[in-house]
């Protein structure tokens, strides 16, 4: 994550931006959300997922569908 984070400003202006004005009382929660969510993305990007064997998501993939099947036959 970077040093600097979004204020609740930052936050307000960037809201009335996308066309989502918020009420004043909002602005530092959704200040403080936007910064985790940035500090989750930043760990999840430090992560090196190279050594990640197929066959465990393949495995995870199988028994979602194998449910699916199993639902969809109810």
């Amino acid at each position: 994550m970077s040093a600097v984070e979004l204020t609740a400003a930052e936050a307000a202006r960037c809201a009335l931006r996308a066309g989502l004005p918020l009420a004043g009382a909002r602005h530092a929660d959704v200040a403080a959300t936007a910064n985790h969510i940035h500090a989750v993305i930043g760990a999840l990007r430090d992560l090196d997922f190279r050594e990640t064997h197929p066959v465990a998501h393949t495995a995870h993939a199988a028994h979602v569908v194998e449910r699916e099947v199993t639902d969809a036959s109810l």
